[in-house]
């Protein structure tokens, strides 16, 4: 009797640390294996001689260089296979304020044309301060909604990036670097996208152009920038003109489209970018020169096929990542 009591506790023993070893190499199954593979997106669209936006090429179509040297694509979607994450940044000091209530049925109209089933949008309103004023959202009518709370004076909503003390009252540069580095680089592996809805004038950012820039391209957002500029009894003004400028300069490095809101109307700009959205290409690949050396790489995405233009940011700094921060994805 000793005997066998004697074996049954041996058995159960070493079932007891056979179970134990198996949970253990779950676990170690189950731990997440970090590897940096140098993944560099690019968002495109294309056009043909006649200024149409060509919507059936094949990987097979494209080829891709960054600095001049080949790279190997290893990543092909058209815009329909891939869920859109779109932000709209919209100006909310001085004149700007009053731009865009004119247009809420435009804007419905156009997020209800643009989100899909899978799509997600967000809001934020800037001055001095940057409200998150609808979170991602797939109902473009919830952020109209927010929208018009905003702008009969509610002012709860949530600030977006650190609480900064800004004495004056527009924090361009800021709204579109936090507005990506704070939703739009943590939304996967969506396509992305912002509508900014400003004059491109700043004077309260902790960050400056080139730095909103840089994040927009390392987290491969496309810029939309729908400017509007208020003119005074003198007309265009140098302040003016930088403001064009600048937006300009952060759709053309970003891939993106600059509008002048005095020269074609909200709807007809809605229905562009609706078809640029519809119209787009995703690649990636995994750049041949690793280095994280903080220079700029140029990039261009070329087709095989005459007669066409393709339009992607410009490139990106190879920049180490960080938690949060910017780099290849």
């Amino acid at each position: 009797m000793r005997a066998t009591s004697g074996l049954v506790a041996l058995f159960t023993c070493c079932l007891c640390m056979a179970q134990s070893q198996i949970r253990i190499d779950v676990n170690q199954a189950q731990a997440p294996i970090r590897v940096d593979v140098n993944l560099v997106n690019v968002a495109f669209t294309v056009r043909d001689r006649n200024g149409a936006l060509v919507n059936d090429l094949t990987k097979e179509d494209l080829e891709v260089f960054e600095d001049a040297v080949p790279q190997i694509i290893t990543f092909f979607a058209r815009s329909a296979d891939v869920p859109l994450t779109l932000g709209l940044v919209v100006d909310f000091s001085g004149s700007q304020e009053h731009f865009l209530k004119q247009h809420h049925k435009d804007l419905q109209t156009f997020l209800a044309a643009v989100l899909g089933p899978r799509d997600r949008t967000f809001l934020v309103c800037f001055g001095n301060y940057l409200r998150l004023v609808s979170d991602f959202s797939p109902s473009g009518d919830s952020l109209v909604d927010a929208l018009q709370r905003y702008e009969k004076g509610r002012r709860n909503f949530p600030e977006l990036g650190p609480s900064e003390d800004r004495v004056l009252g527009t924090a361009f540069y800021d709204a579109i670097y936090y507005s990506v580095t704070e939703k739009l680089a943590r939304a996967g592996n969506d396509r992305r996208a912002v509508l900014v809805f400003s004059d491109g004038e700043d004077n309260s950012s902790s960050h400056n152009m080139m730095e909103a820039i840089e994040a927009a391209q390392a987290a491969d957002v496309m810029v939309f920038a729908l400017r509007y500029t208020e003119f005074g009894d003198k007309g265009e003004t140098a302040r003016n003109r930088y403001g064009t400028g600048v937006m300009a300069r952060i759709a053309r490095e970003t891939g993106g489209v600059h509008y002048d809101a005095e020269k074609t109307d909200l709807p007809t700009t809605f229905r562009q970018i609706g078809e640029e959205l519809r119209s787009s290409y995703e690649l990636a690949y995994h750049t041949s020169n690793p280095a994280k050396d903080g220079t700029f790489r140029k990039i261009a995405v070329r087709t095989k096929r005459t007669g066409l233009a393709v339009r992607s940011k410009t490139g990106y700094f190879a920049r180490a990542s960080a938690a949060g921060g910017t780099g290849p994805r």
